[in-house]
Parts: C-alpha cells; sequence; structure tokens
C-alpha cells in the first residue's frame, strides 16, 4: 500500500508562492530519492526538482533554480517543494514521485503520487 499524497496546490497570483508537500505512506522516504514533476495540458511531463535520500543533495531545473526549494522532514516523512516568484509557465499538476537515485528523468522512478494542480493566473 504504498501512497505518496501530493498537497498544497492552488490558484495563485504570478509573483505568489506556494509550498507544495508529498506525504508518504507504505515507505520510508529518506530511503528514496524524491522528485517533482510538472505537466500541463498538451505539454510533455517535465522534471522540476529532486532530493536524494540520506544525504539530501539537492538539484534544480534551470527554471526552478533560485525560485523553488525543496527539502524533506523525515519525521514527518513529508517532501516539500516551496515555490515563490511563481509565473504562469510554472501551471501545471504537480506529482511527487520515489525511487533510487535523484534525477529527472520520470522513466526512474517507481513510486507515483496523483498530483496536486498549481495554476499561476491573474
Amino acid at each position: 500500500q504504498v501512497q505518496l499524497v501530493e498537497s498544497g496546490g492552488g490558484l495563485v497570483q504570478p509573483g505568489g508562492s506556494l509550498r507544495l508537500s508529498c506525504a508518504a505512506s507504505g515507505i520510508t522516504l529518506d530511503h528514496y530519492a524524491i522528485g517533482w514533476f510538472r505537466q500541463a495540458p498538451g505539454k510533455e511531463r517535465v522534471g522540476v526538482s529532486c532530493i536524494s535520500s540520506s544525504e539530501s543533495k539537492t538539484f534544480y531545473t534551470r527554471s526552478a533554480q533560485g525560485r523553488f526549494t525543496i527539502s524533506r522532514d523525515n519525521a514527518k516523512n513529508t517532501v516539500y517543494l516551496e515555490m515563490s516568484s511563481l509565473k504562469p509557465e510554472d501551471t501545471g499538476v504537480y506529482r511527487c514521485a520515489a525511487g533510487a537515485g535523484c534525477t529527472v528523468l520520470a522513466g526512474e522512478y517507481n513510486y507515483w503520487g496523483q498530483g496536486t494542480q498549481v495554476t499561476v493566473s491573474s
């Protein structure tokens, strides 16, 4: 019964901020690398950020660097993605995924959440 459940999405104005959460059950998140992905209608799914397992190294795409921060709270078995200076191009369904290593390649992950909608619009 592995489950990843995202929350924290919503409607926000350009320049605003959101914090997304990825809460796990059935697995211990600090044993996995966790990636965040975004998919907008008619667009390919793209990696946004990832965090490694034990050492918690973090990685960001160019568009996310400087605006987004990924972190984990092992006590809560939860990974977060803090997003600021949001742009309309950030709009999409955000999904978290767990796998063996930190990568922006979706095919490398084993478990996926169902996603939370982020809409950046005036």
